[in-house]
């Protein structure tokens, strides 16, 4: 009996582990750049008729009212004195937050947006963005960063371009799934072949919430001594987006995103994390917009930084 009970526990740890390393975030930027497939989705999806009549302008829509996002940026704005601040908007859209500050400028893929702005917008990339170092007082950037093959790219130049001392709004899509490009938990099991159906008969178990804390917590503690040792590599996980048809939200993403490693990508570059837990605690919170200081000896991202 005990023989039995020590080799299925034995087996349980085994297959949790295999769980936490098959969820581990191995990915880092690559000089993979899939920009042009990027900015032709985006100019198509924010052209006039598209953005009346599509999945992802809906969805959109829909997702700004159900996650009072421009609360969340206001709240921001006011609890730290921005109103009169000179603001960029990383991934700005069709620049429905251009009025939460005086002093704000768009920055976005695509060109078609610049009939929606009434304030100074800029078509470009986040990853080498035209502006000067430290040009901006604070940045915000939602729902951006998934949908950057190259994210660390990004963050590096939202760090450039942020004065010392100011500060950051950070809220992408976190935890993106690997199945919604193929639009699994919306399509009905008739839309797949065997190898389609056991992966959606999964998506139960892999969306709750014990399996996140099984799969993800784990491996914040095993991310985290790298951070403690100076600059580290933004980790995540690379997913395949599907820029044909829009299934279900982050169908268009690339990137599995988790905040806790964001926040210690800064933390590394001794950054601080307003919106983050004390000390340990930190690891086991979940995911949240992340609301970071620029540190005041702000200095070069360094070419050596740890894995």
């Amino acid at each position: 009996m005990r023989r039995t009970l020590r080799r299925a526990a034995f087996a349980c740890l085994t297959l949790m582990a295999a769980l936490v390393l098959w969820h581990f975030p191995y990915a880092t930027d690559d000089p993979i750049r899939r920009e042009d497939a990027i900015r032709e989705f985006y100019q198509f999806a924010y052209s006039a008729a598209v953005m009346k009549d599509t999945a992802l302008a809906k969805e959109a829509t829909e997702a700004k009212f159900t996650y009072n996002v421009q609360k969340g940026v206001e709240n921001f704005v006011k609890e730290h004195g921005l109103q009169r601040a000179k603001v960029l908007e990383v991934g700005s859209g069709s620049g429905y937050l251009q009025d939460v500050v005086d002093d704000y400028t768009g920055l976005d893929i695509s060109k078609t947006v610049a009939k929606y702005y009434h304030k100074p917008f800029v078509a470009g990339t986040a990853t080498a963005m035209p502006f000067a170092d430290n040009e901006f007082d604070a940045a915000w950037s939602i729902w951006v960063l998934e949908h950057i093959p190259n994210p660390e790219a990004a963050l590096a130049e939202i760090r450039r371009v942020v004065r010392p001392g100011g500060l950051l709004f950070m809220q992408p899509a976190w935890d993106c799934k690997p199945w919604a490009a193929e639009g699994y938990a919306a399509r009905p099991y008739s839309d797949f072949g065997i190898g389609g159906k056991l992966i959606k008969a999964t998506i139960p178990v892999r969306s709750r919430l014990g399996f996140w804390i099984l799969t993800t917590i784990p491996n914040r503690f095993l991310r985290a001594p790298a951070a403690l040792m100076g600059p580290t590599r933004l980790h995540y996980r690379r997913i395949e987006p599907n820029y044909r048809e829009y299934w279900q939200a982050d169908s268009d993403a690339v990137n599995d995103l988790d905040s806790t490693e964001m926040a210690m990508w800064f933390e590394s570059r001794g950054d601080v994390c307003l919106s983050c837990a004390p000390g340990v605690l930190k690891f086991l919170q979940m995911d949240r917009p992340l609301i970071i200081r620029i540190s005041n000896d702000k200095k070069t991202d360094p070419s050596k930084t740890n894995p």
